[in-house]
This record gives structure tokens, sequence and C-alpha cells, in this order.
């Protein structure tokens, strides 16, 4: 029996994970699977990444931590960096450890300069493990956008819907998940969403980007915000930034950062700024960069969605929903659901099983001969089902 304490409560169906090599994982008898979770959405460029792992090497070598009050050329060049990829030039970007503390500390500094306490989220999106986002009983409002799902105006959504009357004027503010949904991959409106961030900002609050899950080429650009018309004053960044390395970021725009520089904001962790986790996160949108693979997540992603819908039939598969490399498909119950994750499992993939529904993520350095791969083995379980 295992020992350790996993807080998911999900059996655990996988003998000992002992090693990684590229989008595959070796258990302790040496079976091998493909991960289609990339670790917990972690893995970007797949496990064993040789350009991550020979700078994290480097950078042990060199200088792991110093403090927060320094700085230092890889920390200088890693800012650079994000802010480059997020469009933030004359920004300033702050290293941590993990997405749940970017997203708490851009609500921190959201809250330290509008002065407002109020935080808006859409109803179902997951922002962390802090109880600070977990409980959502008080300095919260959620925007309950499940009927704009239907709405026959959700692409022409009118500023002046009713919908819209809910929202209040002192919200500090929106954090926005462009795609995530708590894991089930649910993509909000475009027009829907531009109204809320000109509601908010029309009335002194920030947006904040929750990119987390989305962001580093997940979604076919290297942010999920990317595909909306809305520039967040805060990008929140985690997971697929250092590759499996605990290394998050925040992403200041640069009219926030001159905001800053006339009321300054303090805050101190005593990973804040860490060399090594810098070192992880530029040697990431470096191997992004020369490798092409935001392009590729996108052209790889449109055909393994065009596979995955060929297997709707609303008996088995009810739908499937994607965007770039992120996916879910959902199954007609949990029984079905169940059967066909396990037997996956027993050929060798993993993917995340979330009841009802699976959620597909792999690294982007998937190739299409893996995705028919998965793909054949996916379409044999689900025709089994029909039998």
């Amino acid at each position: 029996m295992t020992k350790v304490y996993t807080c998911t409560g999900h059996e655990l169906k996988i003998p000992d994970i002992t090693a990684g090599e590229g989008i595959y994982l070796f258990d302790a008898h040496g079976k091998r699977y493909m991960d289609l979770e990339s670790g917990v959405w972690c893995t970007a460029l797949g496990h064993k990444n040789l350009r991550v792992n020979e700078a994290i090497t480097q950078q042990m070598e060199v200088l792991t931590h110093a403090g927060f009050c320094y700085s230092n050329p890889v920390l200088e060049t890693a800012a650079e960096a994000v802010l480059d990829i997020a469009d933030f030039a004359g920004g300033r970007a702050l290293f941590l450890c993990s997405g749940s503390e970017a997203i708490e500390i851009s609500r921190q500094m959201a809250k330290h300069l509008t002065g407002k306490e109020l935080s808006m989220t859409l109803h179902d999106s997951y922002l962390g493990a802090y109880s600070s986002v977990t409980n959502r009983t008080r300095d919260w409002f959620l925007f309950n956008w499940e009927p704009c799902r239907t709405c026959e105006k959700q692409e022409a959504c009118d500023p002046s819907c009713r919908a819209f009357d809910a929202v209040p004027t002192n919200i500090s503010d929106f954090v926005f998940e462009p795609g995530s949904s708590s894991g089930f991959v649910r993509f909000p409106p475009k027009a829907m969403i531009q109204n809320l961030g000109n509601r908010v900002r029309a009335n002194g609050g920030k947006i904040i980007a929750n990119e987390v899950t989305t962001g580093i080429g997940r979604t076919g650009k290297w942010f999920g915000f990317q595909h909306y018309p809305i520039l967040p004053d805060l990008i929140a960044m985690g997971k697929g930034l250092g590759n499996g390395y605990p290394v998050s970021a925040a992403a200041i725009h640069p009219d926030m950062v001159r905001e800053l520089e006339n009321r300054p904001f303090k805050y101190a962790q005593s990973h804040q700024n860490d060399p090594l986790g810098a070192a992880a996160a530029l040697a990431v949108i470096q191997e992004i960069q020369v490798r092409g693979l935001i392009k590729e997540a996108g052209q790889k992603g449109a055909g393994f969605l065009e596979r995955l819908r060929d297997l709707v039939d609303h008996e088995i598969i009810l739908g499937v929903r994607g965007r770039g490399l992120m996916f879910a498909v959902d199954l007609a119950n949990e029984k079905i659901a169940e059967k066909i994750y396990d037997n996956l499992i027993r050929k060798g993939y993993i993917l995340c099983n979330r009841g009802t529904s699976f959620r597909i993520d792999p690294p982007l350095t998937i190739t299409p001969k893996e995705i028919n791969s998965f793909m054949d083995a996916f379409e044999e379980e689900v025709s089994s089902q029909k039998r």
C-alpha cells in the first residue's frame, strides 16, 4: 500500500512511475504509457527535455537562490522573454513557485491599486488551491455565464444585455480563465468576455488573465486570452512555464507598472525571483520558439480535434471541445467513462478522467503519428462499448 497521501480521492491505478522520456512515462515494471495529461498539464515539452534540463543543471552550478532583494542576469533575461511573449514591452515580471501564487499576488496588486475588495470570475473557473479563491462566499462575485452558452445572440452580445446588470460596480479584478473551466474545457463567448472586461474597466477595475493552464502554447497561441478581444493588466502563468519545475510568473502591463511606481506594492516570499526557476522558464520559452511549437500546436490540434469529432455519436461520445492541444470529451455516463479509461491505461495511455468527461492535454511535442496511435486505441475502446 502506498504511503503517499494524494489528497485527490482517486484510486491509484498505475504502479510507481520511475522514469519519463518525451511524451512517455515508465512504471516500476518497465511498462510505457503515453502521457496525455502532461503530468498535471505541466510538462508542455514532454519529460526530460534536454534544453530545460541542461539549463537547470548549469544554473545549479552557478546560483540557485539569492533572496528577493537582488536581481541577476538570468532573471533579467527570463523576465524580458516573458514580457516579449505577452507583448508587455516596458512591463515587469515577477517569478514565483506556483500558479496559485501567481493568481494570489495578481489579485493583491489589483486590490492595492483600486482600493476595491470584490473580485469577479466566471462561475465555473478554477483559480488555484488557496482558500482565498476556493472559498467564494465572500469578497467574490461569480458571473454565471451558463445562459450565455446557448444564447442566440452570443456572437453579437449586446453590452446592454440584462445579464450584465448583476455585475457590481465595486469590482477590483476580473480574473478571466480563457477555457479551462475547472478542467472541463469550456470556451466563453468572445463578445461576452469583451463586454464584461469593458464594464469592469469602466468602473476602475483590473483584468487578470489566468493562464496557468491555458498559457505557454496550450491553445495554439502563447496565451489563451489572445483568442479574445481583451488585453489584461496582469497575466498569471505557471504549469507549462517550468516544464515540471515549480516556477510561475506574474506579468504586469506597463500601464500598471507606472501606477505601482506611484503607489508601491510590497510582497515578500522566500523563493520570489529565484534564478533557478527563471532559468527553467527561459529555457522553456526558448525551446518553444526554436522549434516553432506554438504554430504546430494549432496545426496538430486541428487534426486531433477532427478525429475526436468523428467519434461523436450521441450514444457513447456526446460531444467534444478543443482549442490548440487542449481537449475535452463528454461521455454518456461515468460507468462507460471508467471502463474506457481503465482499458486505455492497460493499453498504455494516460488521460484525465473527470467522471463523465475526459480531458486531453498532450505535450506540445506530440507527433501526428503518436496522435494517431492514441486515437486508434480510443476509437477501438469506444466501439467496444457499443457491442
